[in-house]
């Protein structure tokens, strides 16, 4: 399939949404650890949230992928894909620009490809997926805040976004928009041979293109409780700012607020002290 036959996603109006939230299922699907065994200078490595992370100098963001493309040129590429999804407007940016690059595009969906992963895979001349991996695809998470009214017209407002998604899916998969539209109604989970099945995939990945890092795969356990605490504060308090989440972390951790935050691997009281504060949150 050729790049100019995918459909291009249009802006929208980001000043309407305070927040994306991603699910919990999928943080918990996600292993960080899960890599490419072999990488080259023309490949892209997406193998965190979408977006910016406020609790490292990671995350997926338009401006990173975007210094990539520059850089790499009109050759062909292979991006590498290993996400629980996150921001929608940066997910659309990237897909956009992949999109449009002059050189073939692979994506290679290395462990989970969800939400807003899943629509920056659907950007590959060829996706490839993992046999053991997934693909997951549902309705736009976010956080509004407001009165009654502006409640009420929350719905209106996710509304195009998901109407995007569904023709995006359907596009790729040669499904109809209400069968696309189904499948996010009711979050799918895709693995790799159902994705293959579904036309939302070309092939599966041969297993010695995957390795593990067993070094980052002890970080996991506190890689995804920092996550799911954005995620709690972001929707109990959407108006804190990345560094004001940021500084909260490094008090829990115990450390002088507005400090550099870096998850320490293992830290098992870390891990708890992150997580009974989201379930307080919450």
């Amino acid at each position: 399939m050729s790049l100019k036959n995918l459909p291009e996603i249009k802006a929208f109006d980001s000043t309407i949404v305070r927040g994306w939230i991603m699910k919990d299922e999928a943080i918990d699907g996600w292993d960080p650890a899960v890599k490419a065994a072999d990488s080259d200078n023309t490949t892209i490595t997406m193998l965190d949230v979408i977006g910016d992370d406020p609790f490292s100098d990671g995350g997926v963001t338009a401006k990173r992928i975007s210094a990539a493309l520059r850089s790499i040129g009109e050759q062909d590429i292979t991006v590498e894909l290993n996400s629980p999804g996150g921001d929608f407007f940066e997910g659309i940016t990237i897909y956009n620009m992949l999109r449009e690059h002059k050189g073939r595009v692979t994506v290679k969906i290395l462990g989970i490809a969800a939400s807003a992963a899943s629509v920056i895979a659907m950007a590959g001349d060829d996706i490839e997926i993992s046999e053991s991996g997934f693909l997951m695809i549902h309705n736009a998470w976010s956080v509004f805040v407001g009165n009654r009214h502006d409640l009420r017209g929350a719905a209106d407002t996710l509304e195009p976004f998901d109407t995007a998604m569904a023709e995006l899916y359907a596009k790729r998969s040669g499904e109809s928009v209400e069968v696309t539209s189904e499948w996010m109604d009711n979050e799918t989970y895709f693995n790799g041979k159902e994705a293959v099945e579904a036309g939302l995939a070309t092939s599966l990945l041969e297993s010695d293109q995957i390795e593990k890092d067993e070094k980052q795969a002890l970080d996991t356990k506190a890689i995804r409780a920092s996550i799911k605490l954005d995620n709690a504060l972001r929707a109990h308090k959407p108006d804190m700012t990345r560094s004001e989440r940021r500084a909260l972390l490094g008090d829990v951790k115990g450390s002088k607020p507005g400090a550099t935050v870096t998850v320490t691997p293992c830290a098992d009281d870390m891990t708890l002290s992150l997580m009974n504060l989201a379930n307080s949150i919450r």
